[in-house]
């Protein structure tokens, strides 16, 4: 049975049960009430409503995803695209990323030592191995080549 998102109580709801599963940025939460029928009208006000109580947030949203993604074994850059892609603006983007306290040098070598044990590339293939599965997951090029040629990342 799908509810009906034709008021202002409904809507406002079905954002809140959304959003007690997990924090939300605005244009996801727009995005996933305007999939269930909600006009744009009813969503601006509820979301506007929520922001204000403090119960939407997109510094916490931020955070949140950045904590996560990086926690997952995820870089720097992955995270920035990923996080654009979903409608936030650069500025707040680089902002959390600035304020998350990750040393992501660190990251990329937990990443590294979590896939690869450890070991540095024997070869040229194993290196691009190793070099497009950190580049893959958002490290940048440069910390990716002191990596692999085993040079303190510090």
């Amino acid at each position: 049975m799908s509810v009906v998102l034709d008021n202002l109580v409904a809507v406002r709801r079905v954002a809140m049960d959304l959003l007690a599963r997990r924090e939300h940025g605005r244009v996801e939460l727009t995005r996933k009430l305007l999939q269930r029928g909600a006009p744009l009208e009813l969503i601006d006000t509820a979301l506007e409503r929520l922001a204000n109580e403090g119960l939407l947030s997109e510094a916490r949203y931020l955070e949140n995803f950045v904590g996560y993604r990086a926690r997952a074994g995820y870089g720097l850059l992955r995270i920035r695209e990923e996080l654009t892609q979903r409608g936030l603006l650069r500025a707040d983007v680089e902002q959390a990323l600035r304020d998350s306290g990750i040393d992501w040098s660190e990251q990329l070598e937990q990443t590294w030592r979590r896939k690869f044990a450890g070991q540095l590339p024997g070869d040229a293939r194993e290196r691009a191995q190793q070099g497009r599965f950190l580049s893959y997951r958002g490290y940048p090029p440069e910390l990716i080549s002191r990596l692999l040629r085993g040079i303190d990342l510090d």
